[in-house]
């Protein structure tokens, strides 16, 4: 039985028909390559001897013709290829999105998570570029070496002779620079990680004067890519100049054998000319190949690291579709962990929350708040137990269908490319009623009225004009979006002024009335006035969970809160 195919090699075995297309275009261009040498071989022997200027006005028309065709089928063929690799762009381009996205997730690493649409890149690239069309033009070096021994033995012999010696050129010039070119771009992908970390924290360096530091570090890495780019690029420039040479002087002394066969008679003037156009032309394809190594061991490097990450990245099973959730929550002895991690942060917490219950989650800062969370919104996988969403596990639920019944704001708010409207909007279809009520819910609407555009103010990624307030409330008003079922807020309040932790309780007011569930992790007293129920966090254990009064009366007993028992009265900050 024969083995599957990867999904790249199935891509690629989709494009077969266009790649036998290539093929045979390219049968017949270097089958119109042998045009020059005949058109000298019959200029020689025939205008020449007989000073007939009508047959070399008739050849030359001939050559002109023949010429021109060869000129098109190139076209022809660099157009197909240029196809091939947009269809292969459109095979795989999404999946691979797709891929890197859950390497975003979960990593958190942008720079490494685009690599594989920077993999896809460069293979289109070499498709497109003139590197593939050595190797289709390879297969027919036999061919040329066939029409030299009928030519004459001899020309055959150097013919055979001089490709061994480029053969072997080539096969030197690999072992001695794929596995530096190697080491470089591995080395070059970690510099650009770390660059691309040091420019995501560019305030943190310029505040406390760290450019120094960071530089020095980034400039010793690069400083290594350099080096040894240099010295992959050396070895490969002495086999590259090599060759040349060899193909130069070859060609020449080729001319030499044949004049020394034309003066004995055994060929004619014009085989001697024909036979070295004719062996330029058999050792252009070997020649090209160590002129583009480097691409080559770029791609097929390229190739490999799509491959591999395709086969551990298998493209997710469509999942039945399931009914609008109504928000019940449960877990049983549910382990979380960072993902690729097995160590557990959230330790076999178990826990039921109705639906359009308000829970708030407290505790000690790394107690494994923020990663119940991101298991509750399936974000992170469990490690064990179970977590269900209406009675089905939280991850048999199709992101897409489940994506608009949830709302989370994270503790650091990432607002994207586009105006405001689209990021509350969630860059869907804008529903202009829509977007303007969850901007009033999160009491950021009149504050958006005074943006020069309004609605319509186009923002970065970091928020541009938008301070960290702002941001937030913006994020409170995405999150709002289309009346939710599930929402969890993060810290809500982290950036709020007093206006906005008044929208803040007025939101949560209205996520009380429309029945929503509500999960809101935070270390401020005044918010758990809102909330009917109450988790406590310690060290990844759920250490109490029950109705909001009976879990800060035991909390009380035990000295851990200080203050009246009223969540109204408490400090401003809590501490578990």
């Amino acid at each position: 039985m024969a083995e599957q195919r990867t999904e790249l090699e199935q891509a690629l075995y989709t494009c077969r028909s266009s790649f036998i297309a290539v093929a045979a275009f390219s049968m017949f261009i270097n089958l119109l390559m042998l045009v020059p040498a005949f058109y000298m071989l019959q200029v020689y022997d025939r205008v020449v001897t007989s000073g007939s200027i009508p047959t070399l006005v008739m050849l030359t028309l001939v050559m002109l013709l023949l010429m021109a065709t060869m000129g098109a089928l190139e076209w022809v063929r660099s157009r197909i290829l240029v196809r091939v690799s947009s269809r292969i762009d459109v095979l795989l381009g999404r999946r691979l999105y797709d891929v890197s996205f859950r390497q975003a997730l979960y990593s958190g690493g942008a720079q490494e998570s685009a690599q594989p649409l920077q993999d896809l890149n460069g293979l289109r690239q070499f498709l497109t570029g003139n590197a593939l069309f050595s190797f289709f033009d390879a297969p027919w070096i036999p061919f040329y070496l066939i029409i030299m021994f009928l030519f004459h033995p001899w020309y055959g012999v150097v013919g055979i002779l001089s490709l061994i010696i480029l053969a072997a050129l080539a096969v030197f010039n690999e072992k001695s620079t794929s596995a530096m070119l190697a080491e470089a771009n591995r080395e070059h992908l970690t510099t650009t990680q770390f660059t691309g970390r040091n420019l995501r924290n560019a305030e943190v360096v310029e505040s406390m004067g760290m450019l120094d530091n960071i530089r020095a570090i980034w400039n010793g890495r690069h400083h290594r890519v350099l080096a040894l780019q240099a010295q992959a690029s050396d070895r490969a420039g002495i086999f590259t100049s090599i060759s040349k040479t060899t193909r130069l002087v070859v060609q020449s002394l080729i001319l030499g054998v044949g004049a020394y066969l034309a003066v004995h008679q055994e060929i004619s003037p014009g085989l001697m000319i024909a036979g070295s156009i004719l062996l330029g032309r058999a050792l252009a394809p070997i020649d090209q190949m160590i002129g583009v190594w480097k691409q080559f061991v770029s791609a097929r490097t390229q190739y490999q690291r799509l491959n591999a990450l395709l086969a551990r990245a298998p493209a997710p099973r469509e999942r039945m579709s399931l009914p609008t959730p109504k928000g019940e929550i449960s877990a049983e002895n549910v382990l979380v962990g960072a993902p690729g991690s097995r160590s557990a942060i959230v330790k076999g917490a178990s826990f039921k929350v109705a639906a359009g219950d308000i829970v708030g989650i407290i505790g000690p800062s790394a107690s494994g708040k923020s990663t119940l969370a991101r298991a509750i919104l399936g974000i992170w996988p469990t490690l064990g137990g179970t977590l269900r969403l209406d009675g089905a596990e939280v991850y048999q639920w199709s992101r897409e269908e489940l994506g608009p019944h949830i709302g989370y704001l994270p503790q650091d708010i990432e607002l994207f490319d586009g105006s405001v409207s689209d990021n509350i909007a969630r860059f869907g279809k804008v529903d202009a009623e829509a977007v303007v009520e969850a901007a009033q819910l999160a009491g950021v609407h009149e504050m958006i009225l005074r943006l020069p555009q309004g609605y319509d103010t186009v923002i970065g990624g970091s928020g541009g004009m938008l301070s960290g307030g702002q941001r937030q409330r913006i994020g409170l008003a995405r999150t709002l979006y289309g009346h939710p079922r599930i929402v969890v807020l993060d810290e809500p309040n982290s950036n709020l002024d007093d206006q906005g932790e008044v929208a803040l309780a007025e939101a949560l007011q209205n996520l009380k009335q429309i029945g929503s569930t509500v999960f809101i992790i935070t270390h401020r007293a005044n918010v758990l006035s809102h909330v009917n129920k109450l988790m406590v966090m310690r060290d990844g254990l759920l250490a109490l969970f029950g109705p909001r009064d009976e879990v800060l009366t035991k909390l009380s007993n035990s000295g851990q809160v200080s203050g009246a028992t009223p969540a109204s009265r408490r400090p401003a900050s809590l501490a578990q």
